[in-house]
């Protein structure tokens, strides 16, 4: 049962990168994310994203722990993954900023 458990969390997983891919309209996609996501939950994203451009920017590890009151594990693994080669976070920002 526990495998049938992980393989419906992961199809879910699945469709709701495709559901993030097709929707092309930005207050649709607030508006959903705001029904599928609690408060708590929406701020954390923010934060992660919010550590994600502060790194690039330059501003030190321990700047944002103080700044925005958040752990160094949680700044450090952001890091990890922004400096990892062909990182997903490096290339949606580079997305971003072009934009």
């Amino acid at each position: 049962m526990a495998d049938n458990k992980q393989e419906i969390k992961s199809t879910s997983f699945d469709e709701l990168v495709k559901i993030f891919t097709d929707i092309n309209d930005e207050k649709f996609m607030k508006d959903f994310m705001e029904c599928l996501f609690t408060p708590a939950e929406r701020e954390d994203f923010a934060n992660r994203w919010t550590l994600v451009k502060e790194i690039d920017k330059g501003t030190t590890q321990r700047e944002i722990a103080k700044n925005f009151n958040m752990s160094l594990c949680k700044i450090t693994r952001g890091s990890k993954e922004l400096s990892k080669e062909d990182s997903a976070f490096r290339k949606v920002l580079e997305m971003y900023k072009n934009k």
